[in-house]
């Protein structure tokens, strides 16, 4: 998982437009989602999307 950083205070993240996620979202009962539900537990990158919107979430 790579963030592409756009300004020093603003990152993106590959886990908003993933196409995996994208998937298993469509269909939660899928061989698809149970893959990301797995790979959601121990991904870095998208624990760090969680920690960003979560801050989000505060400062609104």
């Amino acid at each position: 998982m790579t963030t592409n950083s756009t300004t020093s205070s603003e990152k993106t993240y590959g886990c908003e437009t993933c196409p995996m996620r994208i998937k298993a979202e469509a269909n939660p009962k899928s061989l698809m989602a149970r893959i990301w539900r797995w790979h959601t537990g121990w991904c870095p990158g998208w624990k760090e999307y969680q920690t960003y919107l979560a801050e989000q979430a505060k400062s609104q």
